[in-house]
């Protein structure tokens, strides 16, 4: 799942479509919050693992839009 969502960052990023990348990392951030708080027989520390590093990539392509908008200039959030 990694690989398709660097695709989806890569892709948001080359758009500068910022609100997407909100709207991904704050889907992502809701599921590790829901998983962490469930307990029981079942083990979710893989499901966690997996969305925390999808968060690290979300994170990675913000910074990279961040860093695109202050080479070209903007003062307006994308």
């Amino acid at each position: 799942m990694s690989n398709a969502i660097a695709q989806i960052v890569d892709t948001y990023v080359r758009l500068k479509n910022r609100r997407g990348l909100d709207e991904l990392m704050m889907h992502r951030q809701r599921l590790a919050v829901d998983l962490k708080s469930r307990s029981g027989a079942f083990d979710f520390s893989l499901p966690i693992g997996k969305i925390d590093a999808e968060i690290a990539i979300i994170e990675e392509g913000l910074s990279r839009l961040k860093a695109e908008s202050a080479e070209t200039g903007m003062t307006r959030p994308i």
